[in-house]
């Protein structure tokens, strides 16, 4: 009687290849991080398109003049001299959108920056503390939800209309935040029940540091995704405010661009040049962003990453028929 061996259905692990740096620290993290993000085209044109804009932002205005420099130009088409014309003062449509697009990038990073942060505190805080706590700041994010969001942003905006761009930017963090902090908190008490998170409980660690080891770094993909989006609704809020005329009109941004060339009567004038850049780079800018977000979806969850395979080598036979 003969027995056949015994197998184990288990996987076995093989040993790195020399080189390959599964185990070189930082440096090799980098380097598979950075092969995972070129897996995603998505995400490498909308890395591309972000850090254009980052560029033009930081060192754009230091290469041009001053937006608010006027001449004998007036309303002139793009030429040479003026390479997106002029506006009806004089003044040159390609500095002010530059130095716009600082203005814009600077409020859309900052009230996302601090409606990200408070969505964060509300929402994990709360799934995670349960009890009264929870019950109170759900309330808190269900009354900004019921809340029409414009109507809202309009009301607060008129109160401090022609105030700083900080007034602005608290404006925006403060009607943007309840949405993350309901997905966050969905998400907490998800996590608060599973075995690493009681076991760490049963092992005495203390509250914050079983949010910040435990449970916050499983919500980082839902974190970057919200800040991106809030982002978006922050640079398009702005516009919007500032195309009411409800934002100071002395800060540099695409939407006050947009508020002087419709109260010169651009579009009726033709002066298409005056308008359309910055609205383009309020769409381009916006694409970039979901770009991003589609592609680190592809990237975080293999369920939608799209495989690629090397294509073959072709050969061709006699009869000239092309196979693989």
């Amino acid at each position: 009687m003969t027995t056949a061996p015994i197998t184990s259905t288990l996987p076995t692990a093989t040993p790195p290849a020399p080189g390959s740096g599964s185990s070189g620290g930082p440096a090799a993290w980098a380097r598979g991080a950075w092969r995972t993000v070129r897996r995603s085209r998505r995400l490498t044109v909308g890395f591309a398109i972000i850090t254009v804009f980052v560029l033009v932002a930081a060192f754009g205005p230091l290469l041009t003049g001053s937006p608010d420099t006027f001449s004998q130009d007036l309303s002139q088409a793009p030429s040479g001299a003026h390479w997106l014309g002029t506006t009806q003062t004089g003044q040159d449509v390609f500095a002010q959108l530059i130095a716009s697009t600082r203005g814009s990038l600077v409020v859309g990073a900052a009230a996302a920056l601090v409606a990200t942060a408070v969505s964060i505190v509300i929402g994990i805080g709360g799934g995670f503390l349960g009890g009264w706590a929870d019950e109170a700041l759900s309330l808190i994010s269900n009354v900004f939800l019921v809340i029409p969001g414009l109507p809202l942003v309009i009301v607060i905006a008129s109160y401090v209309k022609g105030s700083s761009t900080l007034a602005t930017v608290g404006v925006i963090a403060l009607t943007s935040w309840a949405a993350s902090a309901r997905v966050l908190r969905a998400q907490t008490l998800s996590l608060r029940s599973r075995d690493y998170v009681q076991a760490a409980r049963l092992y005495g660690e203390r509250r914050w540091r079983i949010v910040l080891v435990e449970i916050l770094p499983n919500e980082i993909a839902i974190i970057v995704s919200q800040f991106i989006f809030a982002v978006i609704f922050a640079i398009l809020t702005q516009a919007g405010l500032a195309f009411l005329g409800l934002d100071d009109p002395s800060a540099m941004t695409w939407g006050n661009m947009l508020y002087f060339a419709q109260n010169a009567e651009a579009l009726a004038g033709g002066s298409w040049w005056w308008f359309v850049p910055p609205g383009l780079c309020i769409a381009v800018f916006g694409a970039a962003l979901s770009l991003i977000s589609f592609g680190l979806d592809e990237v975080l969850d293999p369920r939608l990453r799209v495989h690629r395979p090397r294509s073959a080598r072709r050969t061709r036979t006699k009869e000239g028929r092309t196979v693989r």
